[in-house]
């Protein structure tokens, strides 16, 4: 089943294109890594699929049940404030701000729901610690706790191991892994190339000419597929 169809993008900003004839579909279930050069659009295809920075030309539609409500977004860490002053469950809760409306306060659901994800992730023993002071390990596990509040549909992680060491890094990316079997798509802004043939079912490749969309395999089977995995030591699974 379509989720999100993107044709003939131009991505960019102030009327300057960084990226043209951007073309996917991701499907539900889909684990989608975006690769590709700092300054390839990767951010700015990001911005486009939240509704900030809409493309300069071309069309995304989404075929998901709440629209754009249904995208959880994870943000880079450098993006995040880290020493914001609120609880765990306090930030994993206002996942649910987009659906409240006029609303202000949270359903008994909404709040079952928060505990639920974050017992998932591994981090209801954290609920009442201080967001500020947790390890970035456990800050990531909480703002990915929120967006699943956001949402049940389809996740869009933006570099979400960025700054993190190697043994929290692979247990994150085990985690994400193991989002999508469980039946969440996943749309992930990477720069590294190895974990993204390693766990992904599909890759776009921003930058290359032209741009690339198709299945891992098929991605690892081109030169600049071969490139890319080869220099990052890539193990082509």
């Amino acid at each position: 089943m379509e989720q999100l169809i993107c044709k003939n993008l131009t991505l960019g900003y102030d009327g300057r294109a960084v990226s043209k004839n951007v073309s996917f579909t991701v499907n539900r279930g889909d684990y989608l890594c975006i690769v590709g050069e700092n300054g390839a659009g990767k951010s700015t295809l990001v911005k486009a699929l939240l509704g900030l920075n809409p493309p300069l030309s071309g069309t995304i539609e989404y075929r998901v049940s709440e629209k754009k409500r249904a995208i959880g977004y994870l943000p880079q860490h450098s993006d995040v404030q880290r020493d914001f002053p609120a609880t765990v469950r306090e930030i994993v809760l206002s996942g649910n701000v987009g659906k409240m409306g006029l609303r202000p306060f949270y359903t008994r659901q909404e709040k079952e729901d928060a505990r639920f994800q974050m017992e998932r992730l591994g981090i209801l023993e954290l609920q009442d610690r201080c967001y500020r002071d947790l390890s970035g390990g456990q800050k990531q596990r909480v703002l990915l706790a929120r967006a699943l509040c956001a949402t049940k549909e389809m996740l869009l992680l933006d570099e979400p191991v960025a700054g993190l060491d190697p043994l929290v890094t692979n247990a994150m990316y085990e985690l994400i892994s193991r989002l999508n079997r469980e039946g969440v798509t996943i749309i992930m802004v990477s720069h590294d190339i190895a974990a993204a043939v390693r766990y992904a079912t599909h890759i776009l490749h921003l930058g290359a000419e032209p741009v690339f969309f198709g299945e891992k395999r098929d991605y690892i089977g081109t030169e600049i597929g071969k490139t890319f995995a080869d220099a990052a030591g890539g193990d082509r699974a």
